[in-house]
């Protein structure tokens, strides 16, 4: 039997933790069936390489690999790209072209943010995955292919179809096996493990010693939130390796928000954190002598909780009620009282 650490692309995932050890589990098991796989997770959390290595593991890995990024084309650039077209079927369709699905004949096609995909679209992709069959844009004849199909998305599908802006069918036909990546603040010391693996990258590729790490670095790179997952950690060692003067990883080599020394983009508003927009409400409520402060000020701390954390879960329902410790239809009834949709 194929193990998953027989993949080389999973040898590239760094990380022992609990969290990932299960992904690395799913990965094996649904890599030798044919079923069609949704990954689900943050930005920056890998599911690219988990697609390769669902195909790199499974019995067509000596087929296609195909990658389709669906949030990176218009409609109607999508639908050529996904399906082909025939010369003539638009103005700039000079001669016949053969689409995505067709050229991953045999092996994988992975469809990377498929929650971009327009209604329309997801028509035609419903009739791939059920009849393996399509048509080319600006042809009549029935095009049969064989390919599997891994997609991903770092939104919350069931709260997309609740919206009416993805067709719950092909919601359920695509997530036959989920399979959920952590965010890196779920992976605990997968953090420092990644840090050593990129130290050791970075510094060979700019020609300098690798770096130390400081237990006080440590302690701040393990309590930060990761909006950014495992891209912004690689990114900040990069930084780090760049800017060292010396053999050690130091506090002064990271960016001011890791350090807690200044706020975070995402969730703030105008530099001032939660606190300050409490203290300074009750201060102008007392002043202005209004009645039931309580019930006013848990209201906007409330709100100001659920908007933060919707952020730093690029807008994710599901993850953001498990963060907040909250069933996922009370966060949904908070969204719709605050206006925060």
């Amino acid at each position: 039997m194929v193990t998953v650490h027989d993949s080389p692309v999973l040898q590239q995932m760094i990380g022992n933790s609990p969290a990932m050890r299960e992904v690395y589990q799913l990965t094996r098991q649904v890599a030798e069936s044919s079923a069609t796989v949704l990954l689900t997770g943050e930005t920056g959390t890998g599911k690219e390489l988990i697609a390769e290595a669902i195909h790199e593991l499974s019995p067509r890995s000596t087929g296609p690999y195909i990658r389709v990024n669906c949030g990176a084309l218009s409609e109607n650039l999508l639908e050529s790209e996904l399906f082909g077209h025939v010369k003539g079927a638009f103005t700039s369709a000079h001669e016949n072209r053969t689409g995505r699905f067709e050229a991953a004949h045999g092996g994988t096609i992975f469809l990377d943010e498929i929650n971009s995909v327009s209604f329309k679209l997801q028509v035609k992709l419903l009739r791939v995955l059920q009849q393996q069959e399509f048509e080319r844009v600006g042809d009549t004849k029935t095009i049969r292919v064989d390919c599997r199909v891994v997609a991903a998305t770092n939104r919350d599908l069931l709260t997309e179809v609740e919206e009416g802006s993805f067709r719950e069918d092909l919601y359920y036909r695509l997530n036959v096996v989920p399979i959920y990546l952590p965010s890196l603040s779920e992976r605990g010391d997968d953090v420092i493990e990644l840090v050593d693996h990129f130290l050791k990258i970075y510094a060979q590729i700019n020609n300098k010693n690798s770096l130390e790490l400081t237990p006080d670095v440590s302690d701040h790179l393990k309590s930060y939130a990761w909006p950014g997952n495992v891209r912004e950690l690689q990114n900040y060692v990069e930084r780090a390796i760049v800017l060292s003067t010396d053999e050690k990883m130091t506090l002064d080599l990271l960016p001011g928000h890791v350090k807690g020394m200044s706020p975070v983009r995402i969730g703030r508003k105008s530099g001032r954190g939660l606190v300050d927009l409490c203290s300074e409400f009750v201060t102008a409520s007392i002043s202005q002598n209004q009645d039931n402060i309580y019930q006013s000020v848990v209201s906007m701390v409330e709100k100001e909780l659920i908007s933060q954390v919707l952020k730093s879960s690029q807008g994710v329902q599901t993850r953001t009620a498990t963060k907040l410790g909250i069933n996922r239809n009370t966060l949904h009834k908070k969204i719709e009282e605050y206006g925060l949709e």
